[in-house]
């Protein structure tokens, strides 16, 4: 081509627009409606009298905001991290860790991923609202029991959520809209975010005796006084198996006593269960409580997490299930729980809830899960008994036995705030301040230390 044709060209070819050019229509848009500008000369007074532009270097709009405090269980984990002893141990965040001290990913777990990424016909488009539909099926079958009834007249709605937190707070506004009682009655204690996630959801929040200090056992006389005085039809929170923070749990005959008082009063059932199979290391015991509330043919909600019972933390894979009454009834609340979650967060995430489901679906890999998962649970019963043994042979004051009778990942050990903060000094170990230690963290290694910290705070400080 001639050198004056592709010159002429160039020139008919529309010019970008500078980039002050650019700044000056995107102000005059964001701006209210004004008389037209006619140059551009004006652009850099505009821009400075913009609310959310900075008139000097570091001033902000957000400049008066106070500085949140750190999360009470996470922030322990930002403390250790920050010590340098080669001797710290981090008993706060509750995460399973191997016996040398490192994060568990489960065989089981990498060899469904790696299915995943072999198979050539997976994509990678939106799941519907209601998350993936063969993990929710799954799902409601690992805690309700293949053959509930429930499950075979078509009652239980669920739903795929965002781990454990995620779908406590879709069911706590589900019934901040659609339930006629306002009031979640929660444990006390209980897992520090319980409150905020129902209070956030629209509900008042009020609480039950459970925990007595002076056994370190469950305070069953007070929990049913407490529920017997809630006002009818009042939504009860109830921790499935492994309590969080205590690690005690009503033995199934109490169990069958609270059944029978809600029922008889009309509250509404709201189960948590983040511990299935990790508390004694079977599915079914650990599901057994939910399951008398089912088979009696009443209604209940359900929060599921597999952050712990397939190490999937990071996942965030969860479901919400909620019995209904009817089958008709199920499908009304299915389309009401999708009208939660759209505005929330839209739809849930693909990857980890399809590792569940390629393991819940596979009897072989679901026969190996139930083994590794037994193997976590069965070091952290191991744990309990090694420190009760290395306590006792130090003649550490006190009764000890509730680290044996407790389950689960956490042992609440009666220390007090004072205790803590001199361990956390003098023998670099971390835990929250109520006395709470995950009992993953600990290992054979780490015992003898924590049992030598535990001793010199119980003796120096009364």
């Amino acid at each position: 081509m001639a050198p004056a044709v592709r010159a002429a060209q160039a020139q008919a070819q529309p010019q970008e627009p500078s980039a002050d050019r650019r700044l000056s229509t995107l102000v005059r848009h964001l701006l209210p409606s004004s008389p037209r500008r006619t140059a551009e000369a004006d652009t850099s007074a505009t821009l400075e009298s913009f609310p959310t532009m900075a008139s000097q270097q570091g001033s902000s709009v957000f400049a008066t905001l106070a500085q949140a405090p750190e999360d009470p269980i996470l922030g322990v984990t930002v403390a250790y991290n920050k010590d340098p002893s080669p001797v710290k141990v981090n008993l706060g965040v509750g995460a399973y860790r191997t016996e040398e001290g490192k994060p568990l990913v489960l065989n089981v777990v990498r060899r469904a991923e790696q299915m995943l990424i072999n198979n050539p016909s997976r994509v990678k488009e939106y799941l519907p609202i209601t998350g993936l539909a063969e993990f929710n099926k799954l799902s409601a079958k690992l805690i309700f029991g293949a053959d509930s009834p429930a499950i075979q007249e078509n009652r239980v709605a669920t739903v795929q959520c965002l781990s454990g937190t995620g779908s406590l707070r879709v069911g706590g506004e589900f019934l901040a809209r659609h339930y006629h009682e306002r009031t979640i009655y929660i444990p006390q204690p209980t897992w520090g975010n319980h409150p905020k996630v129902f209070t956030l959801s629209g509900l008042t929040v009020k609480s039950y005796r459970y925990y007595d200090p002076a056994t370190r056992g469950l305070d069953f006389k007070g929990l049913l006084e407490d529920l017997s005085s809630a006002p009818l039809g009042s939504i009860v929170l109830l921790h499935a198996c492994a309590h969080n923070p205590t690690g005690v749990d009503p033995t199934i005959d109490q169990w069958e006593q609270i059944r029978q008082l809600m029922r008889s009063k009309s509250l509404l059932p709201f189960f948590d269960s983040a511990y299935q199979g990790f508390a004694s290391g079977s599915l079914d015991k650990d599901a057994q409580s939910v399951r008398m509330f089912v088979a009696d043919g009443g209604e209940l909600l359900m929060a599921q997490s597999y952050a712990k019972n397939m190490g999937l933390y990071g996942e965030r894979v969860g479901a919400l299930s909620i019995v209904c009454g009817s089958a008709d009834v199920a499908v009304k609340v299915e389309s009401q729980l999708k009208l939660v979650i759209r505005p929330m967060y839209s739809n849930p995430p693909l990857h980890g809830a399809s590792i569940v489901a390629t393991i819940l679906k596979d009897s072989e890999m679901f026969n190996e899960w139930t083994l590794e998962l037994k193997a976590m649970a069965d070091r952290i019963i191991s744990m309990r008994q090694q420190l009760f043994d290395a306590l006792k042979s130090r003649g550490t004051p006190g009764d000890w036995s509730h680290i044996i009778k407790q389950i689960g990942m956490f042992t609440f050990t009666g220390l007090n705030s004072e205790q803590v903060a001199f361990m956390r000094q003098e023998y670099h170990i971390y835990m929250t301040s109520d006395g709470r230690i995950s009992m993953a963290g600990l290992s054979m290694r780490t015992v003898p230390h924590l049992a030598d910290a535990i001793h010199a705070a119980v003796t120096q400080l009364k």
